[in-house]
């Protein structure tokens, strides 16, 4: 009867991250979100006119605040898909968001004039 041995793991290197990807992907994702997640912001805006604030305080801050949302969930978005799919077609993925919502944005607009 022969002893048995102790079965070793052999260490699977892991890929590094590409922040790159991580990055364009999310921008992508933001481009794409930036408009449909300002729409919420209304209630922010009515706030910020009672506040006091100037017209140029008041638009700065709906910018950052809008732009800050956008990334945040396209960060989220492109992490999510990262991991489900891979981060080159999670990026991809959100360069045809982008494009689509731009299209879908400029055919609503056309048909309202």
């Amino acid at each position: 009867m022969q002893a048995s041995r102790p079965c070793l793991a052999v260490p699977v290197p892991l890929p590094q991250p590409d922040w790159t990807t991580l990055v364009g992907g999310s921008a992508l994702w933001a481009l794409a979100l930036v408009l449909p997640l300002s729409l919420p912001l209304e209630r922010l805006e009515a706030e910020l006119a009672q506040a006091g604030l100037s017209d140029d305080q008041q638009q700065a801050l709906l910018l950052v605040s809008s732009l800050l949302l956008a990334f945040g969930v396209g960060v989220v978005i492109q992490l999510l898909l990262s991991w489900a799919l891979s981060p080159s077609w999670a990026g991809s993925m959100g360069l045809i968001t982008g494009v689509a919502s731009l299209f879908f944005g400029l055919a609503q607009r056309s048909g309202d004039g």
